[in-house]
């Protein structure tokens, strides 16, 4: 049996021309080797798994080749890219600074960059994880990273660029790697497939790309782990049970059922998805997503933000077609919300079921809602609307009842198959429209509003300092265009904005409701500062101070005794 090798290094990029994803970053360092102006020091920050110490492999690789190509590619040949190949290179040295962190570790870095390469021109270390390293470590690594030997060149890798301090950030030349897109993932993916005799479709290449989230190291583990449960067969339905992922078919259905007003069957799904043990949350997160793929589908220029294989990209074009701007918009307004209240909720079941239903209601009712009218209401030759003069109800044709006139917008707005705001609106405003127009409450007297305002100041018993400003203010009353005003005292400004602020609005509703006359208000005012027409004596000081003022016999004591009264 001969030995296995995971794809991650199997497949491992050699060359500038074999990096995935990271093209402008490739082609400076190529051009740095071609002209001769390599630095001392460089700085390699990115994502886990998308590069960065096989490029570090790759540029000290090409900077020691012998005989290197046309566009400086190694010749494969010489000692040292063979003693690279063979993992025995004595120029090309590698730090772990997850486990070599310490002072000792970096002060043993520091005398072997003093010991000139064997073969070579360049001694390389690369040193992993670097943000790893202690505060004196780092100091430690100071002044040689600022002057290193000619021969030594430092390539320093790192998920976490913001844990390096800005002083070994100042002496590196910076590459920020960037995550791998799925385009290019699936294309590495299909190349491997092809040299490992493995068939799949694009469908499940397209599912392993984004669950590795832009690594290209973590989609080549997921690629093994699949082809490991598969084998050489590799099928959709199997690679998403093997993954744990949400069909994307589940969300095309609900939204089909969303667009009939089927709260039952998306109720159904929804069940169904628990009974395979997937997350609730992750299940609202994919319809988000879903409803998110729509929006970009139904948009026109917006294609290339739709990362997916050709065949769902019909699919979520067909679907598109059929949903409004309105619905799209409701729809993922309900998922947000419903995602950011799910840890919030009591029953998370029915936090989410609930979502499902407003997300059905969107467009219509279901079917069968509305229950139908009663056969006795309906009186006979009245089933045709054309036979009804305008403005009169069918039911008012009857020879038995004289005709009245009907209200079809607010019966509508009762028994219709769809409500809506402005439908709403417009039967509140004719709702209101007969009391506007009937006279206007008459004032209450001032004796019936004081005793109303002492029953209004007993409901605050609840709230003992309010219930005491009430009770205590005598209010003064008057009137001005034809509205009663209430003003009552505090005793400073304090209490005044607390009032007008947290129980002014209140305090008007209960005692319009007492009086049943809305055209009352309350005003709050302060009472007068008597503290500057007399002022109390407070602290000792001013105690004795003010006895000797009133009292020309305690200033003769005091004399005759020699007290001190300070």
């Amino acid at each position: 049996m001969s030995e296995y090798i995971v794809s991650a290094r199997k497949y491992r990029p050699d060359s500038f021309e074999s990096l995935i994803g990271q093209d402008t970053i490739a082609r400076t360092l190529s051009n740095s080797i071609r002209r001769g102006q390599l630095a001392h020091a460089y700085l390699f920050c990115g994502p886990r798994g998308v590069g960065k110490t096989t490029t570090a492999r790759i540029f000290a690789k090409m900077i020691n080749c012998s005989n290197p190509g046309p566009e400086m590619e190694p010749c494969g040949q010489c000692e040292s890219c063979v003693s690279f190949q063979e993992g025995r290179s004595y120029c090309i040295h590698e730090l772990d600074a997850a486990s070599n962190n310490s002072v000792e570790d970096i002060k043993a870095l520091m005398e072997q960059v003093q010991v000139p390469p064997q073969v070579g021109k360049y001694s390389v270390y690369i040193i992993d994880e670097v943000h790893m390293l202690s505060q004196s470590a780092f100091n430690a690594f100071l002044k040689t990273l600022e002057e290193p030997p000619a021969h030594a060149i430092f390539i320093l890798a790192t998920t976490e660029k913001h844990k390096i301090l800005p002083t070994i950030l100042s002496r590196c030349q910076t590459y920020d790697f960037n995550r791998i897109s799925i385009p290019d993932m699936v294309r590495n993916l299909r190349g491997i497939a092809t040299k490992e005799n493995i068939t799949i479709d694009d469908e499940s290449l397209h599912i392993i790309a984004s669950k590795a989230d832009g690594a290209m190291r973590d989609a080549l583990t997921i690629f093994d782990q699949t082809v490991a449960f598969c084998g050489t067969e590799v099928r959709y339905e199997d690679v998403i049970r093997n993954l744990n992922v949400l069909d994307y078919e589940y969300s095309f259905r609900l939204v089909n059922h969303f667009l009939e007003g089927n709260y039952a069957g998306a109720f159904l799904i929804f069940d169904e998805i628990l009974a395979k043990g997937f997350n609730a949350l992750h299940f609202v997160a994919s319809l988000s997503s879903h409803f998110r793929n729509l929006v970009v589908a139904k948009t026109g220029g917006l294609e290339p933000l739709l990362e997916l294989p050709d065949s769902l990209k019909k699919r979520y074009a067909e679907q598109a077609s059929r949903c409004s701007q309105h619905f799209l918009f409701e729809a993922l307004g309900i998922t947000t919300s419903c995602e950011s209240g799910y840890k919030a909720a009591v029953n998370p079941r029915l936090h989410i079921e609930f979502a499902l239903m407003k997300l059905s209601f969107i467009t219509s009712k279901p079917a069968g809602s509305i229950p139908p009218p009663a056969a006795g209401n309906i009186p006979s030759g009245a089933n045709n609307k054309a036979d009804a003069p305008s403005g009169i109800s069918p039911a008012a044709m009857s020879p038995d009842k004289p005709a009245e006139p009907a209200a079809p917008r607010r019966r509508a707005a009762k028994t219709g198959s769809a409500l809506s705001m402005s439908a709403l609106m417009q039967e509140k405003k004719e709702a209101a429209a007969p009391e506007e127009a009937s006279a206007p409450a008459a004032l209450p007297d001032d004796d019936t509003l004081r005793l109303k305002w002492k029953e209004m100041a007993a409901t605050y018993s609840a709230k003992p300092r309010l219930a005491s400003m009430l009770t205590s203010s005598e209010i003064q009353i008057a009137e001005e265009n034809d509205v009663k005003q209430v003003t009552f005292t505090v005793t400073n400004e304090a209490q005044k904005q607390w009032v007008e602020e947290k129980m002014l609005r209140d305090m008007e509703n209960k005692l319009r409701s007492l009086v049943e006359c809305p055209r009352i208000n309350i005003l709050v005012a302060v009472a007068p500062d008597t503290e500057s027409t007399e002022k109390k004596p407070y602290m000792p000081e001013e105690k004795a101070r003010d006895l000797m003022e009133k009292s020309p016999e305690v200033r003769a004591f005091i004399a005759d005794m020699g007290l001190d009264t300070k």
